[in-house]
Formats: C-alpha cells, structure tokens, sequence
C-alpha cells in the first residue's frame, strides 16, 4: 500500500469493486430465494468477509494493516454497512437485479451533494443538471403511475434505506482512509456486522427457516468472497482519488446487472425501466467524463481535507 495510486489505476479499482458487488448481489438474491432471515444472511457476509480478508492480510504478512486507529469513527461505519447491508438481502428479494441497481443509482448522485457540502468538491451547473436528468431517470424507471410494476413498495423503501447508508458511508470513508487502511476499514465493518447477525440468530428465532445445506454455505461464503474484493477495491479507489469521481463508475452495474439478471433468471427489463435506465446511464457517463475537468482543484482539496483531520492520529 506504500506506492501511489493514479487516477486511471483508481479509476480501474472502482471498476472491479463495482463488478465484483454485482457477483455478491447475484449470489445475495440466489441465496435469498431459500428463505433464510436477512440478519442470518448478513452475519455469514459479515463473517467471511472477515476471514478472507484476514488471510489476505496474513498472507501478505501484514497483519497490522487490519488494526482499527479510532474505533468510534469504525464503528459508525460499520453500523452503516451492517444497516445497507440488511436492505440490500430485503430488497434484492422484492426487486429484480436491473431494477434494485436503478433505484440505487441514486446514491452516486446523492454522493456528489454530499461530497459538495462536506468535502468541498464543487457542484458545477452542468453536473447538477446531469444529476437532476439521473433522478428523473430513476422515477420514469419505478414509473409510479402505471400499473404493472417490476417491483413493491417494500423493495422500494429498502432501496432508499440502502441509499442513505451508502451515500453517507462512501463520503464518510473519504474521510476515514486518511487515517485507516482499506483492509482495516472492510475487516471492521465484518467484524461488526457477524457480531451482530449472529446475535440476533441466538435471540430471534423464525419459524420455517431454511436449513443450512452445502450448496446454501457456498452461496452464502461466495457473496463474502466477492463482498470483500468489491469492498476493498473500493476503499482502495477513494482513497486515491474524490468521491464523487469514484461514484459515477457505480453505474457500470447497470449494464452487468442486466447481463446477469437476463443469464440467470432470464429477466428482459421492460420498457420504462430501459428508459429509465438510459436516461442514469447517459447522465452517469457525461459526469464521469467531465469530473476530471471540474476536479482541477482536488489537491488544494486534499489539503483542507487533511487540515480537517489534524485532531486525528497521525
């Protein structure tokens, strides 16, 4: 981690995180399908997110790198991610692929507000207009005045829910991997969530739940696996480069999501969901092709964000 990542090398990382939270959702929404609680699910993620990250770490002989520098900063995190994460088993079971990706596409947008506000990255008027033309997008996507619908309202609030944590958590890291390593960052966030669905499992009892087969662990370790690639290159990426650039790569998924969606279960999109879909896609591009001439000013950037951070550890 001692050498300098370049923007084109972040760029490529968010690519591969983003790909590889696609192959995690897939497995999510496969696993899902057998009924088990989302807190069950979740601490399975939670757990094996932190073991092959561990290995990784011991393997590398770095075991030092997973050692969290401020707890209180971590655990707000991972409570984020523990919360995002619940939302996206409730919502993958009520949405298809393509659709959850759409409704959550508004986090990259709601990412650049943020990053605006908090980490001072600007909002030129024609990046606030590409992200009203992505939200305008996502309502002709859930198309709420028709009546056949390729989703409920159930899967729609955990989308919102899922949002929310995102956006905040991805701003809020951008600050933190000024401190913390990538690798400390995920194995926390793991930590804490198996922590906790793990708890739940010993108090809450369901009735009717699935039984833990073979096939059904190798899914459940399967969307850790990929869980924790996608994690890590993601921290890697923001840590190199601002939010706001990193997001916009978010919207690959839509084009993965729906390969996969079609291979898997054989969903084709409807027709307001392609427009839909066209419209985030088309304002998601233009945003990632501009964000290197509105961010000519991220290094004096990077310097207030690290005047900010003074009161932290070294």
């Amino acid at each position: 981690m001692g050498k300098r990542v370049t923007d084109l090398g972040a760029i490529g990382f968010a690519l591969c995180g983003f790909t590889c939270w696609v192959g995690a959702d897939t497995c999510i929404k496969l696993v899902g399908q057998a009924g088990l609680p989302a807190y069950e699910m979740v601490a399975f993620l939670g757990l094996s997110m932190a073991m092959f990250l561990a290995a990784y770490a011991l393997a590398r002989r770095q075991a030092e790198v997973l050692r969290p520098h401020r707890l209180d900063r971590q655990l707000l995190r991972a409570c984020l991610d523990m919360a995002n994460n619940v939302c996206v088993v409730v919502a993958l079971r009520h949405l298809s692929l393509t659709l959850f990706y759409i409704l959550v596409f508004t986090a990259p947008m709601t990412i650049a507000l943020l990053s605006t506000f908090f980490l001072r990255e600007g909002l030129p008027w024609r990046r606030a207009a590409a992200i009203a033309t992505g939200f305008a997008g996502v309502v002709i996507a859930v198309h709420p005045w028709g009546s056949a619908r390729e989703g409920d309202l159930i899967g729609y609030a955990a989308c919102l829910v899922c949002v929310a944590c995102f956006s905040v958590n991805m701003v809020w890291s951008r600050v933190l991997t000024r401190t913390e390593t990538p690798e400390s960052l995920a194995f926390f966030s793991g930590l804490v969530t198996a922590a906790i669905g793990f708890a739940l499992m010993a108090v809450v009892r369901e009735p009717g739940g699935a039984a833990l087969t073979g096939r059904l662990l190798a899914g459940l370790f399967g969307m850790g696996l990929f869980c924790a690639l996608g994690t890590l290159c993601f921290y890697i990426a923001v840590k190199h480069t601002s939010a706001a650039n990193v997001s916009q790569y978010h919207y690959t998924q839509l084009i993965t999501g729906t390969l996969v969606s079609y291979w898997v279960w054989g969903t084709r999109p409807g027709m307001w969901v392609l427009m839909g879909g066209a419209l985030i896609f088309g304002s998601g591009i233009y945003i990632a092709m501009g964000a290197k001439s509105w961010g000519q000013g991220s290094e004096v950037r990077d310097r207030l964000d690290r005047a900010a951070l003074d009161s932290g550890p070294p």
